[in-house]
């Protein structure tokens, strides 16, 4: 799963976002369709472009001219959960999910703000869009190796989810930026301004797509796993590998490792020992769980098979 908010240099946000919004229908104009895609969010499905840019445009009350007026969210499944989404709810059902999905996500957004008063998706200001493509841009490798042409679309199932969401909460009080990391440090700031880990939310849309939908994430798939590689201490990769040797040798709770994964990216582990212990107790939980009481008088101990003797090596050799 791949959640990234975009920076407002790229989005443009320090004024209308009639420009974005009018980028974010670009498959209405081009695509053949019966019906347009319409924008949605937590109380209707049939928003029109136009109700979008009036809204975000209207709600930047007392905010200044150089600062941010709305973010654009991007939720991206993979195309494992994709193929997932498909064969569990079809090509029509998939779809619904994906947007019940995305109301979840801006729960999670709101939560993470940790700010009182924000507390789900219907206390923020936010509209979504379903795209069916994605485009090669001068970025990618193929458009670069003369192998693709820029805006030419890129193959397989491309679906994924655009929201923009104001800055403002939807009362217009409150300034909510996901771009302040201060993450709780800053005690003052984070009163006036909310806090926000940008890493926790990612994680957190990624365990709730695993949780809704039964999705067996994988413990080289998760987030975690690439940020510890990627970004993480040495001692961090050091417990990384121990966990890599858990999924190896038992491999059968990927929630449970995955969970592990997240706390060890959180540097929530003083020593390796801890994490062992974790792991044990949790394993031993586990296994438990799998070992039924067996009737009254039965034996649950399988009894041994006698040995058989091998040629040439009998009595009298």
């Amino acid at each position: 799963m791949y959640i990234n908010i975009t920076d407002k240099k790229e989005v443009q946000n320090t004024g209308s976002s009639g420009k974005l919004v009018h980028y974010l229908e670009k498959e209405n104009r081009t695509e053949n369709r019966p019906e347009p895609e319409l924008w949605f969010n937590g109380q209707r499905s049939d928003i029109e472009a136009y109700e979008v840019r009036r809204a975000i445009d209207g709600n930047r009350a007392k905010l200044g001219s150089h600062e941010a007026k709305f973010f654009l969210i991007n939720v991206s499944p993979s195309r494992k959960e994709l193929a997932h989404l498909k064969e569990r709810y079809g090509d029509i059902g998939m779809k619904e999910q994906l947007k019940l999905y995305t109301e979840k996500v801006m729960d999670e957004y709101a939560k993470n703000f940790k700010r009182d008063g924000i507390n789900g998706n219907r206390d923020l200001m936010w509209f979504a869009k379903l795209e069916d493509h994605r485009y090669y841009t001068h970025k990618d490798r193929e458009v670069q190796q003369g192998l693709k042409k820029r805006g030419e679309k890129k193959e397989g199932d491309q679906r994924h989810i655009q929201i923009i969401v104001s800055r403002k909460d939807i009362t217009g009080r409150y300034k909510l930026s996901p771009m302040n990391s201060s993450k709780g440090r800053n005690t003052e700031h984070s009163k006036k301004m909310g806090q926000f880990d940008r890493v926790a939310f990612k994680q957190s849309g990624e365990a709730l797509f695993d949780r809704e939908f039964g999705f067996a994430r994988g413990l080289k798939d998760t987030l975690a796993h690439a940020n510890i590689l990627k970004n993480g201490s040495l001692a961090q990769r050091e417990q990384l590998d121990l966990l890599m040797e858990a999924d190896r040798d038992i491999g059968y709770d990927g929630s449970f490792l995955n969970g592990l994964a997240t706390e060890i990216s959180k540097d929530s582990y003083t020593s390796s020992i801890d994490l062992v212990e974790q792991i044990t107790q949790g394993l031993g939980g586990l296994l438990g769980t799998l070992l039924e009481p067996a009737a009254p008088g039965v034996d649950i101990v399988p009894e041994k098979e006698p040995r058989k003797k091998k040629k040439g090596y009998g009595r009298g050799r």
